[in-house]
């Protein structure tokens, strides 16, 4: 099988197709569907190395260049589309009233949606759901039941340091489900729920490896302050726990993707709230609020973590609602689906084995930071952004509006 051009061109290629008619647009849109297809019965890529450690989707060991073709060639179908959807013609007025889905579609779990089904699901769903949270509720508990596989997200076709595609509809980890639930229930449209993706990835919108949001607490939590605020310390009080990290991000590049950048170490200060009295946090937490879970070492004289930086970090995230009886849940992407369940149960899970880490010197659960949803989010953005808002800048400097 041969690619559509050779990789290097991949991205200058996808920039000459946006200034097509819409008719070569539709028949470019019909042939990458066909390609992505060719690539996923070609070879996955399979020889991805599993680390324990989390960051975000950004980890992974690049597969020799026989399994790159295939995902490389994926990600390039499924990016070209993303940027032709971007570029396509306007719908509709919003002052047309939504279709109702087909039954058949609203039927399904959100992680097998096509596209273009997910873009037709989020208009008829912005124009039932007034209400923020309730839409990421909805949209987390469509989603249960989704695959769970790390690393699944990168830059291609214009970047090949970590060679996926800038979105995942079938599989997620835990900030790629944190991540897709939060642009869907913001937008109404698949290109718009595309752009305020790569807004909430990248710092500022600008799309590349070193841009990436990879330390949650340092780099994801600063760069959407827009979106949620941090409110651990208030929940806290007195029962705060402060932990320090030193964030290498040019070391960190540079063990990753051999990225040699200069960006100075960060001495990042912050604390969580302990977890033994979260679940009593029912009344004070509200559905659509983030929960960023506190991992760490506590043995004493244990060296501290290599790639965090510390003895405490934030390890996983997810999203918090609430049972019928007003119980507290999280709803997150873990091994092996996405899941909902209580806190007290995902505290009984995380801390079994507590001793037996804790005298081996591994990590175990600490606590949780909590973020609240701003009121008014997009209005936070277009104060950043202008009224163009999200802005989403490809590498090299060309825009996507």
């Amino acid at each position: 099988m041969t690619l559509p051009c050779p990789l290097p061109f991949c991205a200058r290629r996808v920039a000459e197709a946006v200034r097509l008619s819409p008719l070569a647009r539709g028949e470019i849109l019909t042939n990458s569907a066909t390609l992505s297809a060719r690539a996923a019965q070609v070879a996955p890529v399979s020889d991805r190395r599993k680390r324990a450690s989390f960051r975000g989707t950004s980890s992974r060991v690049a597969p020799h260049d026989a399994g790159r073709r295939p995902a490389l060639l994926h990600a390039f179908a499924l990016t070209l589309t993303f940027i032709l959807t971007l570029t396509s013609a306007p719908r509709a007025a919003a002052a047309d009233p939504a279709p109702t889905p087909p039954a058949a579609v609203a039927a399904k779990p959100l992680y097998q949606f096509t596209e273009s089904e997910v873009g037709a699901y989020l208009t008829h769903l912005h124009a039932t759901e007034p209400d923020l949270r309730r839409r990421i509720v909805h949209l987390a508990r469509k989603n249960l039941g989704q695959p769970y596989e790390l690393y699944l997200l990168g830059e291609a076709p214009f970047e090949t340091y970590d060679p996926q595609p800038l979105y995942s509809i079938a599989k997620s980890d835990c900030l790629v489900f944190v991540e897709h639930t939060l642009a869907m229930s913001l937008t109404s449209d698949w290109p718009g729920f595309m752009r305020l993706l790569q807004r909430i990835r990248y710092r500022d919108g600008r799309i590349g490896v070193v841009t990436r949001n990879h330390f949650t607490e340092a780099d994801w939590n600063p760069s959407n302050r827009w979106l949620a605020r941090d409110i651990t310390a208030e929940l806290a009080g007195p029962r705060a726990v402060k932990f320090d990290e030193k964030i290498d991000r040019a070391g960190f590049l540079k063990n990753r993707y051999k990225l040699t950048v200069s960006i100075p170490v960060e001495e990042h200060r912050d604390l969580y709230f302990p977890y033994a009295e979260a679940p009593a946090l029912a009344a004070q937490l509200h559905d659509g609020d983030l929960v960023e879970v506190v991992r760490g070492i506590v043995k004493k004289g244990a060296p501290t973590n290599d790639i965090f930086g510390g003895n405490a970090w934030i390890g996983h995230v997810g999203l918090v609602a609430h049972g019928p009886d007003g119980t507290l849940h999280i709803i997150h992407s873990a091994e092996p689906k996405v899941r909902e369940e209580t806190f007290a149960a995902f505290i009984a899970r995380e801390t079994a084995h507590n001793a037996e880490r804790d005298a081996a010197g591994k990590p175990r659960l600490l606590g949780f930071k909590f973020l609240r949803l701003e009121p008014d989010p997009l209005a936070n953005l277009k104060q950043l952004d202008g009224p163009d808002a999200p802005r989403v800048t490809l590498p090299g400097g060309g825009s996507l509006k």
